[in-house]
């Protein structure tokens, strides 16, 4: 089960965006996606939730290609938390992260939707927020309250073997570190729990912990995949963002200079 893009080029506006990248995302890990500012990250998240289409190349829910997989099923199979999501009219908390649930009309699926909407708020430590209005909240809170809404999106019954992928573009963006690391251990559970996640990040120390598999880009193109330990290599990384870069072994942690 997963979802995979082959070989999948994207030029926006005459400009060449992606070039023959081509990733897979597996229920039960985490992939992370890094590389510099303008490396075809979000672009490439955006193809693989099906708002943006390849120019060449195919994408494929779990061997269905995604152009036969309607925005419903879609809605269904994968959430997506984007880097900017602003909301003009004043919803309350509770109202936004309730735009996360998606119902299949199935009376037994809509009856749990309150313990649901209780199951999300408690796991991310949103409580204290739910009365708020969402416009009255930090850039971090609004950003705590997408992800509960994303993780909301794909909450299941326990027997369901329903596949689910959570895509997430810069999710810690203006989160502290407490909530950096609160965040990233929800979505370490989640994977864990059969979810296959797809993460844009910036921080590379996070990503080391983080992940089970990493994706360097750069300038469109794939500079090197597999598990972190085999990607964030000093000089490669050195390399790709232009500043010197080490990187300490056991545990992983990478120093700029």
């Amino acid at each position: 089960m997963s979802i995979e893009a082959n070989s999948i080029n994207i030029d926006l506006n005459g400009r060449p965006i992606l070039k023959d990248v081509s990733i897979k995302i597996r229920q039960g890990e985490v992939l992370s996606v890094i590389g510099p500012n303008g490396a075809g990250k979000s672009t490439l998240l955006k193809s693989l939730a099906g708002d943006i289409r390849p120019t060449n190349g195919e994408i494929y829910y779990d061997k269905r290609n995604i152009n036969k997989v309607n925005i419903q099923e879609r809605a269904f199979t994968r959430s997506v938390m984007s880097q900017l999501q602003t909301i003009a009219f004043d919803f309350s908390v509770k109202e936004i992260i309730e735009m996360g649930w998606v119902d299949r009309g199935e009376s037994t699926y809509a009856s749990e939707f309150e313990n649901a909407v209780i199951n999300v708020v408690t796991k991310c430590g949103v409580k204290d927020l739910i009365n708020r209005n969402f416009n009255t909240l930090s850039g971090g809170e609004q950003r705590r309250i997408h992800f509960a809404r994303t993780l909301l999106q794909l909450w299941r019954p326990s027997d369901s073997k329903d596949p689910k992928y959570l895509l997430l573009d810069e999710p810690t963006a203006n989160l502290d570190l407490t909530y950096e690391v609160k965040l990233l251990n929800i979505v370490k559970e989640t994977a864990n729990e059969g979810t296959g996640v797809m993460l844009v990040l910036h921080d590379l120390n996070l990503a080391a912990k983080f992940s089970d598999k990493i994706v360097l880009i750069d300038k469109g193109g794939v500079v090197k995949m597999g598990a972190p330990k085999e990607v964030l290599n000093s000089k490669i990384l050195s390399k790709v963002y232009d500043i010197e870069i080490k990187v300490q072994e056991d545990p992983l942690f990478i120093t700029y200079y």
